[in-house]
């Protein structure tokens, strides 16, 4: 039997990198790196004892690789390996039971140990099925499709305007975050100290609400904010706001959405003047808000200044969202859109597709 094992510089890297890999399987960095073992002048007695192996199998090892070069090593051969240790009906079970029933205990979802218990198998086994199948029936992700009859042309029109905006314009995202707490913590907080994170005390006093007003020019970055009510003269005065901000030589698009403020007899009266002809407004669909890049914004301010914060007045909270609004202007970020119309449009056909699929199979 030949004992030293001939490389090729090719079949001696794809090894190298084999033995070194921390993606691959186990069992082929182990024979790779016996291979390059014996390749290097290893006897099979020495590698077998090195790995608590014998050496029938090191030298089954090398007889495949001279066989089938790399892509033999740690191929399981058909007919060997570990036998699957529950029948195929019962996975096929297994996984019927977990995208079509729900537990009879009123629980929403099965958990491994329900799902165990039910098939009489191990947890562990279910956890196997439900990785191999990308089965996750702890999730839950939200989703709303729009029923606007215009859907299609209002979102052709807002992306046209995110993705190729017209020339001397600017092009505004404008909505309103209502109801703003100041929610101060009844205790002081823990100071932040290697192997402790700062704390927050879980109940809280509420000292009063502000809605904040925004509007994002899409093309720098830049946010104009106001805090104020959530009336229509309070929209009329942020519009007013944008205007001025906004030179003369300029047509103003604002991004919105149907909310009735945005729509009422002041702001109508306002925008129907013969100097307000710079003013184009574009209404997003009815329950698209995603499609907005104002709240993109948003929800930075939220997760970098107002999460896990405590304000102890209005004031305070109003003061800190303009601080951080200030910071992010002296530097700002435009908030890219970089899906094309027809994609989403697609990707909403096949949604509604699935539900009305759905609906007739129940």
């Amino acid at each position: 039997m030949v004992s030293v094992l001939e490389l090729s510089v090719s079949d001696r890297e794809v090894l190298e990198r084999m033995a070194r890999s921390g993606s691959e399987p186990f069992r082929r960095v182990v024979r790779a790196g016996a291979l390059l073992a014996l390749a290097d002048g290893a006897s099979v007695r020495s590698v077998a004892r090195d790995l608590g192996s014998h050496q029938d199998t090191v030298r089954r090892w090398r007889d495949r690789f001279m066989e089938s070069g790399p892509e033999g090593v740690g191929v399981v051969a058909p007919g060997r390996g570990r036998k699957p240790e529950i029948g195929e009906a019962v996975v096929e079970a297994i996984v019927a039971d977990t995208l079509h029933s729900v537990p009879a205990d009123g629980s929403a979802a099965w958990s491994t140990r329900s799902m165990a218990q039910r098939h009489g198998v191990g947890k562990d086994t279910v956890a196997r099925i439900w990785r191999a199948r990308q089965l996750r029936p702890w999730r839950t992700e939200t989703f709303k499709l729009s029923a606007d009859p215009d859907f299609e042309a209002k979102l052709v029109d807002v992306v046209g305007l995110y993705l190729d905006p017209p020339e001397r314009a600017v092009v505004f995202s404008f909505d309103e975050k209502t109801q703003l707490q100041a929610l101060d913590r009844t205790q002081r907080s823990l100071p932040l100290r290697p192997g402790r994170a700062r704390t927050l005390t879980s109940d809280y006093r509420r000292n009063g609400t502000v809605d904040l007003f925004a509007a994002l020019n899409v093309a720098t970055g830049e946010v104009l904010h106001q805090t104020r009510r959530h009336t229509g003269r309070d929209v009329l005065a942020f519009f007013k706001w944008i205007d001025l901000h906004t030179p003369r030589g300029l047509d103003v698009h604002v991004v919105l959405d149907n909310l009735s403020a945005h729509k009422s007899q002041p702001v109508r009266d306002w925008l129907a003047h013969p100097k307000r002809k710079r003013w184009h407004l574009h209404f997003t669909p009815t329950s698209a808000c995603w499609l907005n890049l104002i709240e993109a914004w948003f929800s930075v301010l939220t997760r970098k200044a107002l999460t896990n914060n405590s304000f102890n007045s209005v004031a305070d909270l109003t003061d800190t969202i303009d601080t951080w609004a200030q910071n992010w202007n002296d530097n700002p970020r435009p908030l890219a859109w970089t899906q094309p119309a027809n994609d989403i449009i697609a990707k909403v056909k096949r949604g509604r597709a699935t539900l009305t699929k759905t609906a007739t199979d129940h």
